[in-house]
């Protein structure tokens, strides 16, 4: 018998008998692990009620206060580690490693907002006036709903809700549902805090309805969502009928730009590693490669290698993989078609190519690919999946050039000796960020933000917590 999970509202579990409920499968093997709600408007609506109920209570509460009940959070995930790792490697195709890492870097990500409990800041401006003062204030916005995406859910459940709840809003968090069962295991964890009831809510289902309703809610303040172009735009659309404020981390196609003089081995380790991570299904890996015509073919084969010594296959079952399945059939065939177009379109397979045969669940090999163009869909396109496309350039005004031209503009490196080069890059490159010889992966202290299709507004770091506030100034006249 699986578990079949209830919603978390006001502080306790409950259920609905007459709502449907969404089959999650483990993506490695197709088998059914559990059953989530999927929530009604009504439900949407008690949730949303139950946030702004709880939340002038919790903005006045001291943020020293607040910043402790995340500690305790954060103190019970450390407590549950491994079988929360279990549960990520099951419902969502991570390798075990990456899996441990995302819970261990979610805990510590909901400490780190925490101590900024003690940071948060206003400003005292100057008047134009004899004896007034000016005080510009950070306040919460109030109510945020908390839409996840299904690649690093447990991670983004903390990214929303660390900043959200230290900065004195409540919220209510849809998990994908693809990927729900760690966030109710999060929310049973959080009932055996003393966290006050409402302050943090819960509610499975899918997009079109559970989404629909709470993005539509005329008592939800900030809509921050994690996830597809496509969905992000009919959240703007939706949102913009109330006038809710929105935070959108979209797509991605992340250019990684090779010179002559870089140090190829260390740029074909850094790329593959953000190619391969999470099978591929992450917003800021190196989606497409552009190579100085002089090294093109050294660097080609030094990540065919990497490639054709790709571990990969059902991650609950074995320990020492580099990647996992794609979360599922749709995802499968979406990699799958794009790799065929690619070869009508005239491009070079050089490793992989294929659906992986596993006998079950949805693999695709690793997936090396050069001789591309810049017309082409897979240089144009977000893959998310385990495959990389490679093109030649003459110098690096090709390179910057080929890599600005997107819709994208989320991520971005490049691996050179030359300082000058680097900084270059640095100044030209339309991306909210760029690694120089390194992998792709952002730090909590940073502002994880795109331009473009990639979002609006940004995570991480002073500058997303910030989006969490809104201003209020005070004009304080004495005699």
């Amino acid at each position: 018998m699986q578990p079949t999970y209830q919603n978390y509202i006001a502080g306790a579990f409950v259920g609905t008998p007459d709502e449907p409920t969404i089959d999650v499968t483990n993506p490695a093997t197709q088998e059914l692990i559990a059953r989530v709600p999927d929530a009604s408007a009504a439900t949407v609506d008690a949730a949303v009620a139950a946030a702004r109920r709880a939340q002038p209570a919790w903005e006045k509460l001291p943020p020293i206060q607040r910043a402790g009940h995340l500690r305790a959070i954060a103190a019970k995930l450390r407590e549950h580690r491994t079988e929360l790792a279990r549960v990520i490697v099951r419902e969502q195709g991570k390798v075990q490693g990456l899996a441990q890492v995302e819970v261990d870097f979610t805990a510590d990500y909901i400490d780190y907002m925490a101590e900024w409990a003690r940071r948060l800041e206003g400003e005292v401006l100057t008047s134009d006036r004899p004896n007034e003062s000016i005080f510009l204030l950070r306040k919460p916005v109030g109510v945020v709903a908390g839409i996840l995406p299904w690649n690093f859910p447990f991670f983004l459940i903390a990214r929303k809700l660390a900043p959200a709840l230290v900065t004195g809003n409540t919220i209510v968090i849809k998990p994908s549902e693809e990927t729900p069962i760690n966030a109710f295991e999060f929310a049973r964890l959080v009932a055996e805090t003393d966290l006050p009831a409402g302050v943090f809510n819960l509610v499975g289902g899918r997009g079109a309805t559970a989404g629909e309703a709470l993005v539509s809610h005329p008592g939800v303040d900030l809509i921050t969502f994690t996830g597809s172009v496509a969905t992000g735009s009919r959240i703007m659309q939706t949102a913009g009928r109330n006038l809710t404020r929105v935070n959108l981390e979209l797509g991605g196609k992340a250019p990684a730009i090779v010179l002559a003089d870089a140090d190829l081995d260390l740029a074909a380790k850094a790329i593959y590693d953000s190619r391969v991570i999470n099978t591929g299904q992450v917003c800021n890996c190196a989606e497409r490669v552009y190579v100085e015509r002089g090294v093109h073919d050294a660097l080609v084969d030094r990540l065919a290698k990497l490639f054709a010594a790709t571990r990969y296959g059902d991650p609950s079952v074995e320990a020492d993989l580099h990647m996992g399945p794609l979360v599922n059939q749709a995802g499968l065939d979406k990699v799958a078609a794009m790799v065929e177009q690619a070869r009508s379109d005239g491009a070079r397979i050089v490793v992989g190519g294929k659906r992986a045969d596993l006998g079950r669940g949805f693999h695709y090999e690793p997936t090396l690919i050069t001789g591309t163009r810049a017309d082409m869909d897979i240089m144009r396109k977000e893959i998310f999946g385990p495959v990389l496309p490679v093109q030649a350039v003459d110098d690096l005004d090709e390179a910057i050039a080929l890599a600005n031209d997107s819709e994208y503009g989320l991520t971005s490196s490049i691996f050179t000796r030359s300082l000058d080069s680097a900084m270059r890059a640095a100044r030209e490159l339309r991306f909210g960020e760029t690694y120089i010889n390194r992998e792709h992966f952002e730090a909590m202290q940073g502002f994880h933000a795109g331009r473009r299709k990639s979002g609006i507004g940004g995570a991480d770091g002073k500058h997303g917590l910030y989006e969490f506030t809104e201003t209020h100034v005070v004009y304080l006249q004495t005699s």
